[in-house]
């Protein structure tokens, strides 16, 4: 209690800050401020019986739990899953995932002080909670521990840099480790800086994206936008960042052919606008994908300004450079490139997926350029050699099978903290 007394001091005195923040995006994003009861452990959602909590913070989270949330409505039927985030974006990819199925709840997850936490679990009374990733929040582990409900943390990862950011607070660090009662880790190494802040029983089960398949409706819709587009050849900018459209249109305008059409498809919402205007302004014509419209002769950009469909942008792409690359931002993930066979460049900034940026660039399904200039030249030279990039798509779809699996093994530690769990509670009612 004493060791997170400064922490929990600190979320008091930002309160207002934070609220002040989140008034300001919902001015741009009103799904911010939609449900804001939730986020001060105020719910109306009920949950008809037994809940698992799986908590995937934003979008990128919630995409990847969703094996594992199907994995889990199959396991226990007779179960709810409550999926639980922080950004609206997640909150409507969840609900772009799952639709309307009633045993698939979601709201967001209240702020990390403890009378909120405490009616977040008052109210829901999951039996047992999956974190996505590395999201930690030491009052709510705190207060699950204390009320005895196990929580894994799943599909684990800790870059270098992330772990040395932990490594600050080491007494914060390892007693939050230690309010889980299971980690499994994306990599060995994921696995190695976790037990050096002090967490216990990790396991190494891969990396649950993997588990993914590409959607039948993203590939319907992939043929539907290639058929708009033409004959003409793509290179998708997936998930960019703000600083990277600028570096990529300027290097395309500079490159490329004027047959070639650069599909833009910025990460966040909110940008969509300010990426449009950005292209404009370079001089570049321009559709939006939400015009479902075909795309002109001498349309040059495409900008991808929807949610959901990036399964589909890579399999309409012939190349793909990934997001987050070309500035220190630590890269996107390229898994769903490498499981339709799209070949993937990628910048030199790619920690927070090195290794999986690593083994794909090993076995031949993407390829490293040091900034974005280059990593244009390289994906237009793809275009211009089908042998290569016929053998990197191959390359990339057996790199995507190959590491399938860790839907299943998490699904089995998830059922035998479960039994155990039982043990006890049915020992303490004896």
């Amino acid at each position: 209690m004493l060791t997170r007394l400064p922490y929990t001091l600190l979320w008091l005195l930002a309160l207002p800050l934070v609220l002040l923040r989140l008034l300001w995006r919902g001015r741009r994003q009103p799904g911010y401020v939609r449900h804001l009861g939730e986020r001060f452990g105020h719910y109306r959602v009920r949950a008809p019986g037994a809940v698992i909590w799986v908590h995937a913070v934003s979008v990128g989270e919630t995409r990847a739990a969703e094996p594992l949330v199907r994995a889990l409505l199959e396991r226990w039927p007779e179960h709810s899953v409550l999926l639980t985030h922080m950004t609206p974006t997640g909150r409507d990819t969840s609900r772009a995932l799952f639709g309307n199925d009633a045993r698939v709840l979601r709201a967001y997850l209240p702020y990390d002080i403890g009378c909120f936490t405490h009616a977040f679990l008052r109210h829901f009374r999951p039996r047992f909670g999956v974190v996505m990733e590395t999201e930690l929040w030491p009052n709510l582990l705190a207060a699950c521990r204390r009320r005895r409900i196990p929580v894994m943390l799943a599909n684990a990862r800790l870059s270098e840099r992330s772990a040395r950011r932990y490594a600050r607070l080491p007494a914060l660090t390892a007693l939050t480790m230690r309010a889980l009662s299971v980690i499994g880790a994306q990599s060995a190494a994921d696995a190695a800086r976790l037990s050096q802040l002090g967490a216990r029983r990790v396991s190494v089960t891969g990396n649950i994206k993997f588990d993914i398949a590409p959607p039948q409706a993203a590939l319907q819709l992939a043929a539907t936008l290639r058929a708009r587009i033409g004959p003409r050849p793509v290179v998708l900018a997936a998930s960019t960042r703000e600083g990277e459209e600028a570096l990529l249109v300027a290097a395309f305008a500079r490159q490329a052919a004027a047959e070639v059409v650069l599909l833009l498809v910025p990460r966040h919402p909110q940008r969509f606008d300010e990426v449009a205007a950005a292209v404009a302004a370079a001089g570049l014509k321009l559709q939006r994908r939400s015009a479902e419209a075909a795309v002109d002769a001498d349309t040059r950009v495409l900008l991808g300004d929807s949610m959901g469909e990036m399964f589909a942008y890579y399999a309409t792409a012939d190349v793909a450079l990934i997001g987050g690359s070309w500035l220190p931002l630590g890269g996107q993930n390229l898994i769903e490139a490498c499981a339709v066979g799209t070949p993937v460049v990628v910048g030199p900034h790619t920690f927070n997926f090195q290794l999986i940026a690593e083994e794909a660039v090993r076995c031949g399904a993407a390829l490293r350029a040091d900034d974005a200039d280059a990593g244009m030249a390289a994906a237009l030279a793809l275009l211009a050699d089908a042998p290569r990039r016929e053998a990197m798509a191959a390359a990339g779809r057996g790199f995507a099978t190959l590491h399938q699996g860790a839907t299943q093994r998490t699904v089995e530690i998830l059922q035998g903290l479960e039994a155990a769990d039982g043990e006890f509670r049915a020992r303490a009612a004896r």
